[in-house]
């Protein structure tokens, strides 16, 4: 079976409280990441490498700068006739104040049943990493499954949310399924993806919403995981859950990592994103860069250091960067002085100020600021 059987379903909204100072005018999955892409890019990306060729986005609120970014598809290969990128908004009673699942996959009720592919594949847009779907799908149908879950092996992320966390048998089908247990060591954690029958799925959804059942986790996978064939898929990549403001930061810092950055942009893989073309950045006499990912645009006077700067930034002369995430169209001005710091896009810091956070607490300048 090949990824052309897959209707690909993506939560653009899940999770859009864990980091309220970045969601509060987007969803999570429009959150800018890396100098250059937005969250979205990465789940929509490994699907479309994997050869799913029909993905919708599930949208609730916030999503005009998503619709702007994703645009009819076509940077993914999906502005198509037939099949192609669908955006999903609010439709009927379910999406309303909460951000379940079920009710995000109730409403959709009509596209998941008018589709012809056998399988659905579930995705939030909070993690970054590079997963080869073809292997999944391949493993799902080798096992005969009616339903994979997508784990990997480590210690939970702090500030992840309600964490799944799984046991399995010899030949990987399910024997346990916890949900946000006081574990502290190593342990097989979900990452929030999950592979399953498109009938089944809508007979399970259907189940729920009639019984007023709508928590996704417990009511939807937990209560059933014995009455089908449930298995897993071990990611062993690099993964990262963006559940708080830190781990944004320290996720974009993970870039600055010749070994992660090498497993996240593969070149049979490849990450895509929105084009915007725009001029080499350029680099002024007395600049000082190093150990940083400059994106196309920037003008840079002063002194760059373990930084993530996106396109159009300015850095004027005299002002020292050291650690921070700076987002699209910045200027910061003569002789500043920044140190753990995530700007948001479109911000102006004038001449003469200091900012300084730290790794566990980066300060946050939001969009449009001027300071």
């Amino acid at each position: 079976m090949r990824g052309k059987h897959v209707i690909g379903i993506l939560f653009s909204n899940v999770h859009d409280e864990q980091i309220p100072q970045l969601t509060e005018k987007r969803t999570i999955a429009s959150v800018p990441f890396g100098g250059r892409y937005r969250m979205i890019d990465f789940p929509l990306s490994n699907m479309v490498n994997s050869g799913i060729n029909k993905v919708g986005v599930i949208t609730k609120s916030n999503f005009q700068s998503l619709m702007d970014h994703l645009g009819s598809g076509k940077a993914w290969d999906l502005s198509r006739k037939r099949e192609g990128l669908f955006l999903l908004p609010p439709f009927g009673d379910y999406i309303q104040a909460s951000n379940s699942r079920v009710e995000a996959l109730a409403s959709i009720m009509r596209f998941l049943a008018s589709s012809q592919q056998d399988l659905v594949l579930l995705s939030d847009c909070d993690v970054i990493c590079n997963i080869p779907y073809q292997e999944v799908i391949e493993s799902h149908i080798r096992n005969q499954a009616d339903i994979t879950a997508i784990y990997t092996h480590g210690i939970i992320p702090e500030h992840m949310n309600k964490p799944t966390v799984y046991s399995f048998e010899a030949d990987g089908k399910l024997c346990d399924m916890l949900i946000h247990p006081n574990i502290t060591g190593p342990c097989n954690y979900g990452l929030n993806m999950y592979l399953i029958k498109r009938t089944l799925l809508i007979q399970l959804i259907e189940d729920c919403v009639s019984r007023n059942m709508y928590n996704f986790k417990r009511d939807l996978i937990q209560r059933n995981m014995l009455q089908y064939r449930f298995y897993g898929y071990k990611f062993n990549g690099y993964a990262k859950i963006i559940g708080s403001t830190k781990d944004y930061f320290a996720a974009n810092q993970d870039l600055l990592n010749p070994e992660i950055k090498s497993q996240l942009f593969l070149p049979d893989r490849p990450i895509y994103t929105k084009v915007r073309d725009d001029m080499p950045a350029r680099y002024g006499l007395g600049s000082d860069v190093n150990q940083s990912l400059i994106a196309d645009g920037c003008v840079i006077d002063g002194t760059v250091q373990n930084c993530i700067l996106f396109r159009g930034v300015k850095i004027s002369k005299g002002a020292v960067l050291k650690n921070c995430v700076i987002m699209q169209d910045t200027n910061i001005g003569v002789n500043c002085n920044l140190e753990h710091v995530i700007t948001d896009k479109d911000v102006t810091i004038q001449d003469n100020h200091t900012f300084i956070g730290s790794d566990t607490y980066p300060v946050f300048i939001s969009k449009g600021s001027a300071i």
